[in-house]
């Protein structure tokens, strides 16, 4: 299939001087969002203490959040948004104070838009393990300092029982609709699963019912990446008296994960051979367009995230399987009561669609039957953040 590519959302292949400017200078040890840094539009809610799967615990736990919309008076038009690996709950608005980046589904979610706030309560919380405000590694422990490679094990499961004491402090207790986007999505899959009566709809995007051995080795580099590096210090480096964190392995997971979320048709067209330099290509001392394209946004995403606590979500990614404990993956999605829509992404090599069709086939409320949708798309697992008008009638769909 040949792809069609939108030229407002494939940008040029080349970084751009204003572009290289916003990453260069000495990244922070960490990206994570700190107690004392401007709030911008997040608000807390500490939901208690938690014990885990692996059985770790946490005495005291705080989930950071955002809204838009106002909350009926019945309470039931609320919507629950829950955010990939690298995302965080800053849905919709501008960079600022507090948001290094732009809301990550301003097409998806607003007045008028798929996710009407004009009509629905949206809460999009960081989740439990993330560095953007919610309890991780980057927190303070009880001894007063960060909990660092000392944070519990979490699963999926332990994130989703988190989310649920957070919409119990809430005050809600059925959701219109639990939204979710790849890793976000495994957590939408467990909250129907483990809580039907919570969940009136239920939307899966680009998401698998169990994490497969080839997608944990792919996981498993990344971690390593970041261990490798020398200035991870075994997880001990928020405090290093030269400041220097292990930014070099996170940058190098982050361009590792890079090739997964997107397609090789799409680098292939955007980039062929370029060759951003002077220097002729069969010589040294240049480099190809696309590994500028990686540079950028590895030392980008240094800048808003914390290398420990990528590590303790991916491998939360790991433990991802419905069917443990529950009778394998069928009797598991047989629990769900949601009405449900399942969409996958015909160019996703992350989270291929045969993932999605496994979901779809064994749900009774798909409102598609047996299958999943499946999106045309040149941009790959991304397309999820990328696709908004096709995402967004899907979801009109579900929320109708």
């Amino acid at each position: 299939m040949e792809w069609q590519f939108s030229a407002d959302t494939v940008p040029s292949s080349f970084v751009t001087e204003a572009q290289a400017r916003s990453v260069l200078g000495k990244p922070p040890a960490t990206g994570a969002w700190r107690d004392g840094d401007p709030v911008g539009s997040r608000r807390f809610l500490d939901v208690g203490p938690l014990r885990f799967e692996a059985g770790g615990s946490l005495g005291a736990v705080r989930l950071a959040f955002e809204t838009w919309g106002e909350l009926s008076p019945s309470g039931h038009n609320a919507v629950l948004v829950l955010h990939a690996l690298t995302g965080d709950s800053h849905l919709v608005g501008a960079a600022g104070d507090g948001h290094v980046t732009a809301g990550w589904w301003g097409g998806i979610v607003g007045p008028g838009l798929a996710i009407d706030t004009d009509r629905w309560f949206v809460v999009a919380p960081n989740m439990l393990g993330g560095c953007q405000g919610s309890t991780g590694p980057a927190s303070l422990a009880p001894d007063g300092s960060e909990w660092g490679t000392r944070f519990p094990y979490l699963t999926i499961r332990d994130q989703v029982a988190a989310q649920r004491a957070f919409s119990d402090r809430l005050g809600i207790d059925r959701w219109a609709a639990v939204i979710g986007g790849s890793m976000g999505g495994m957590h939408a899959l467990e909250w129907a699963i483990g809580a039907p009566e919570r969940v009136a709809r239920l939307a899966i995007l680009a998401a698998p019912p169990v994490t497969t051995a080839d997608q944990i080795a792919l996981n498993s580099v990344q971690i390593e990446a970041i261990r490798s590096d020398p200035l991870f210090r075994s997880g001990d480096y928020y405090d290093a008296d030269d400041g220097d964190g292990p930014t070099r392995g996170l940058a190098l997971a982050r361009r590792m994960a890079l090739l997964n979320y997107r397609s090789p048709a799409e680098l292939n067209l955007r980039f062929d051979r370029g060759w951003q330099s002077e220097i002729s290509p069969l010589g040294a001392g240049g480099r190809f367009a696309v590994e500028s394209y990686l540079d950028f946004h590895g030392n980008k995403f240094t800048r808003r995230f914390d290398a420990n606590s990528y590590v303790t979500l991916v491998q939360a990614m790991d433990s991802h399987d419905v069917g443990r404990g529950r009778g394998g993956v069928p009797a598991a999605l047989s629990r769900v009561t949601a009405r449900t829509v399942v969409v996958g992404i015909d160019s996703d090599r992350l989270f291929p669609v045969e993932g999605q069709r496994r979901i779809a086939e064994h749900l009774r409320h798909n409102i598609d039957g047996a299958d999943p949708v499946v999106l045309e798309s040149g941009y790959g697992h991304d397309g999820f953040l990328i696709e908004t008008a096709a995402i967004g009638a899907q979801l009109g769909r579900l929320l109708d």
